[in-house]
């Protein structure tokens, strides 16, 4: 069992691999005040150059917005989103005027989503340029289906299991926790729960399944602007991807380690 008590500031945990991993999708999205030139392909041109060996796939998708305000929501201009994938489509870079992300749904490893995060940020420090970061973000989504939820007492602590932990349990369609948590210069905003089938809380990042499925969801982003430097970006997604693992390492027991492949 994780002898850790504040997930929050304790050391960073040490990784065990899990060889069949639950974790269906991983983002890094840096936001920056927007650069509309980015909605022209001759200015994309050169980024798309940088990445064309690893992400030889280019889709341009318009993206529509809304505007939630005191009088009501409106939509806005659609945005630009340019997707640049792999052949295989399990790694995907997005710019839009407003923001870069880098996602998988393939994770085999902290180096190898770092490493792939550094070549992107450095595409946009060369090509776009953008002088401010407005909000830099990771996240970590796993996703346990079928058997697994039923066995979810054995998996997860006390406090994440909540109230299907108790003999109430048994009758729950849907639940969902959600907690913000403000650190120095960071938030984290961790998210677990039971979904029933079909059933999605974020269409762009958690896919609909056929079975009942619980999910942990674990975002952490910076509290306030700062300067633009691309070596920074990576070390700062990298000390958020350490502090989301061992958030992941509090909230899963031995036995979620060992179903999914760990060697402890």
């Amino acid at each position: 069992m994780s002898l850790i008590e504040d997930p929050l500031v304790a050391p960073p945990a040490i990784e065990v691999p899990l060889k069949n991993a639950p974790l269906v999708r991983v983002i890094a999205q840096v936001r920056f005040p927007a650069i509309l030139a980015i909605e022209q392909p001759d200015f994309v041109a050169p980024f798309q150059e940088t990445l064309r060996a690893t992400y030889p796939v280019l889709r341009k998708e318009q993206a529509q917005g809304l505007l939630i305000a005191p009088a009501g929501v409106a939509s806005v201009k659609p945005q630009t989103a340019w997707r640049f994938a792999d052949v295989d489509g399990h790694w995907r870079v997005s710019l839009t005027p407003d923001f870069l992300a880098l996602e998988t749904t393939n994770y085999r490893s902290r180096s190898e989503f770092l490493t792939r995060l550094r070549a992107v940020v450095a595409a946009l420090g060369e090509h776009v340029e953008p002088k401010l970061i407005d909000r830099l973000g990771v996240r970590f989504i796993d996703r346990i289906t079928g058997a697994a939820v039923d066995d979810i007492t054995k998996l997860v602590r006390s406090e994440v299991r909540g109230i299907i932990g108790t003999a109430a349990g048994s009758h729950v369609v849907h639940t969902l926790s959600e907690t913000m948590f403000e650190l120095d210069d960071a938030r984290v905003v961790a998210r677990w729960g039971c979904l029933p089938p079909e059933t999605t809380i974020d269409p762009g990042a958690i896919e609909p399944v056929p079975d009942k499925s619980w999910i942990l969801d674990l975002d952490m982003f910076t509290a306030k602007p700062v300067p633009f430097v691309a070596d920074q970006v990576v070390k700062d997604a990298e000390r958020y991807a350490e502090r989301i693992y061992t958030f992941f390492r509090w909230a899963v027991t031995d036995d979620f380690l060992r179903r999914y492949g760990g060697k402890l």
